[in-house]
């Protein structure tokens, strides 16, 4: 009998192994992979184009690669690790609409809701049609409400450029992006800027996402910092991620780098570059502001993977994630900006949504179904449903990814695009 026992625990013991080994064998992150990882990233620090980056990826749940390269600090030798703090920028904005969605599974508004119906600051919004001769601008009616849906793919019309006749001054003048005013006066400024298109003419970027942070606080009656604290970084336990950065934690905060020339970098002054995060603001964007770290990030990620739930607890239903993994661009919606730079992409709920595989080697890889975003200093996210893979790649550099980090990431990733696979 003893014997008949130790033979079956020794059966099931390696019944789990092969099991387990099985498992690794069918992964697409393998050791070719992360080799080729480790190389790619590694290149971009040796040749002085970035001063330190680190990545994270997910597979099947298990952890299949992470690794840093570099300096957090060049000049104090400050080395990039996994509890380095990043500013996320627009990563931000996937967590915004999150937060916006809860709202929506609880059936507090409907997305082609109009956003006056919840702030009336948005009521009759009028539409730039150009300057006259003697350089007025001038209004037309808009065709339809700003929606809901508008502010979630980047259709709203609110402009945010410095070049557009007559509006750009109109919109520095009313500066609905100082840091000085809360979401309740930034909303009211931006309702007085026109539009600059007619809402769902055309993508473009502009403070939709802070709107919808302040559409969070009117529907909620709870001020956004406290509403997406409560509501999702508390519950994934997103401890490293937040706008404030208390002052023992600054020195894991990464340096900013701008690159000024080949394998030239130029590090800003802390206190410019970290100006938003180590100062207490009235303004709590939906849009940009957040600082977190890799396992921080990857959190968010991995609840989108297993669609909204991470760990035990549940933020979204698995129909409200795959609403957001959805394009919502029709393509009447042809000027789009520089979003086809991030390949044959549309946008869902605050991601860009991967429609087609890449048509050239020249594209941004990726796998259809995918849903990404990506931020001002140069880091990238992704969720890839097909394979069960979470990425996260950390680097503060400016401008934004000039370097082609992005794409050679994903290229180490999935291997270099070959004519006829769809990867």
């Amino acid at each position: 009998m003893k014997h008949l026992l130790s033979y079956t625990l020794l059966v099931i013991l390696l019944s789990a192994c092969q099991d387990k080994q099985s498992a690794a064998d069918n992964l697409l992150v393998d050791d070719l992979v992360r080799t080729r990882i480790d190389s790619t990233l590694s290149s971009f620090v040796e040749s002085g184009n970035i001063a330190g980056v680190s990545a994270l990826l997910f597979e099947k749940d298990q952890e299949v690669y992470f690794n840093a390269f570099g300096y957090a600090d060049l000049e104090n030798q400050v080395k990039m690790d996994r509890n380095t703090i990043v500013q996320i920028y627009s990563m931000t904005k996937p967590i915004t609409g999150t937060a916006l969605m809860t709202l929506y599974e609880e059936g507090k508004f409907q997305l082609d809701d109009s956003l006056s119906k919840y702030a009336p600051e948005f009521v009759d919004m009028r539409v730039y049609d150009g300057v006259d001769e003697n350089g007025n601008v001038k209004l037309v009616d808009a065709d339809r409400p700003v929606t809901i849906r508008d502010l979630t793919r980047h259709t709203a019309g609110f402009p945010n450029r410095a070049d557009i006749p007559g509006l750009s001054e109109i919109l520095a003048e009313k500066d609905p992006r100082s840091y000085e005013i809360d979401l309740s006066e930034m909303a009211k400024r931006i309702s007085e800027v026109p539009l600059w298109f007619q809402p769902g003419a055309q993508w473009e970027y502009g403070q939709s996402v802070d709107v919808q942070a302040f559409l969070v606080e009117k529907i909620s009656g709870i001020p956004y910092k406290d509403y997406v604290q409560m509501h999702v970084l508390e519950p994934l336990k997103m401890n490293n991620t937040r706008y404030f950065v208390p002052e023992s934690e600054r020195s894991k905060m990464s340096a900013s780098y701008r690159r000024t020339g080949e394998g030239q970098l130029e590090k800003l002054p802390n206190e410019e570059a970290h100006d938003f995060n180590i100062n207490e603001y009235p303004l709590t964007p939906g849009g940009f502001g957040l600082t977190s770290t890799l396992d921080d990030y990857m959190k968010f990620a991995r609840m989108l993977v297993h669609k909204g739930e991470f760990e035990g607890t549940r933020i979204l239903q698995p129909e409200t994630v795959e609403l957001m993994a959805t394009n919502h661009l029709p393509d009447s919606v042809t000027e789009r900006s520089w979003l086809p730079s991030k390949g044959n992409v549309g946008f869902g709920i605050d991601f860009a949504v991967r429609t087609a595989p890449p048509a050239s080697a020249d594209e941004m890889n990726g796998i259809v179904g995918e849903y990404f975003w990506d931020g001002a200093a140069s880091t990238l996210f992704w969720v890839d449903p097909v394979n069960e893979i979470t990425a996260v790649l950390f680097v503060q550099l400016y401008p934004y990814d000039q370097i082609k980090l992005h794409k050679k990431f994903k290229d180490a990733v999935y291997g270099k695009y070959r004519p006829m696979e769809t990867n």
